[in-house]
């Protein structure tokens, strides 16, 4: 895995790391129901990033 990727492997995991409390207290008050479904969205995308980085090393 190169230093890009190393890199962008790390933003992802912090932003996972903001978005999935967020996700949680979105749950329990769920005020919009389309900024649950953002971030679910989000949260998926980021995943399957990461783990498309991690299977191309």
């Amino acid at each position: 895995m190169d230093k890009k990727a190393k890199k962008r492997l790390d933003i992802i995991n912090k932003k996972l790391q903001t978005l999935r409390p967020r996700l949680a207290g979105s749950r329990e008050q769920a005020d919009d129901p389309s900024e649950l479904k953002e971030l679910e969205d989000q949260i998926k995308n980021l995943e399957t990033e990461a783990a498309e980085i991690k299977a191309s090393k």
